[in-house]
């Protein structure tokens, strides 16, 4: 498996890094798969430099904050008016907490389906495990404001075998996202609060506790991502470096062999 990072920003879109949005590869039966995991606001524009996204073949999303899902519509748009429209290309399996079909039809500021229409959507409750081409993906439950899932990805491993990529989305620290984390060769952890000393319970991760996280479930790799983009994270990495000393921070276009 290869994780390619298409943005890494947390809450808005930077100045040249999109909102969350990740792209997990592996090639298997002759071809590549390619899976996103979110489609934060920004994303679907540099997402075009790795892939056709009409021809992805599936989406998680891990909640419905629009730095997580708002370039869903943007995926719409693109599979039905694209370059790519009229091919009848098979409908992309769309998988996250229930009510991301309700938020497609709000960001699409649409009553009907015309929006899901690229889409087949089905929701995913914590603890059920799907396959995905090669890929085996388990939904946990995630600590945040709205309903969310961290995702345990099991597929290819580069260097022959399996391997196993955990990706947060958005949490607080819990014994679920620890179990989440378990043994994962690499961990894709948020660190939304940063470095700041405070964290409000029940809304993101600080570096500290994303370090925390890697060290607990025993993750072999950690990478933080989901850093305000007006915070500077070397302070961050620092604070995750205390417990996983060998944590590296997501950018885009940075490219991670699993």
């Amino acid at each position: 498996m290869r994780l390619t990072v298409i943005g890494s920003a947390g809450s808005v879109a930077g100045p040249d890094n999109p909102a969350s949005c990740y792209v997990l590869e592996a090639d298997d039966a002759g071809r590549t798969w390619r899976i996103v995991m979110d489609l934060g606001s920004g994303a679907v524009g540099p997402l075009q430099s790795l892939t056709d996204p009409a021809r992805l073949d599936g989406v998680l999303i891990s909640h419905g904050h629009p730095d997580h899902c708002a370039d869903l519509a943007s995926l719409s748009v693109w599979c039905r008016y694209g370059p790519s429209a009229g091919e009848e290309l098979p409908a992309i399996p769309l998988w996250g907490p229930v009510g991301i079909d309700a938020r497609v039809r709000e960001l699409e500021g649409a009553t009907d389906d015309a929006g899901l229409a690229p889409f087949d959507w089905a929701p995913l409750e914590p603890g059920e495990t799907r396959a995905l081409g090669p890929f085996a993906v388990t939904a946990f439950a995630a600590w945040h404001p709205v309903p969310a899932l961290a995702y345990r990805i099991e597929g290819p491993a580069e260097r022959g075998g399996r391997a196993v990529l955990t990706f947060t989305g958005d949490t607080d620290l819990s014994d679920e996202v620890v179990e989440a984390a378990r043994d994962a060769d690499l961990l894709l952890a948020e660190a939304g609060w940063a470095h700041r000393e405070v964290n409000p319970p029940g809304i993101h991760l600080t570096g500290d506790q994303a370090g925390l996280l890697a060290s607990r479930a025993s993750a072999r790799r950690l990478v933080v991502t989901h850093v305000a983009s007006w915070v500077d994270p070397a302070g961050t990495l620092e604070q995750a470096r205390r417990h996983a000393p060998s944590a590296a921070l997501a950018a885009p276009g940075v490219r991670f062999d699993v």
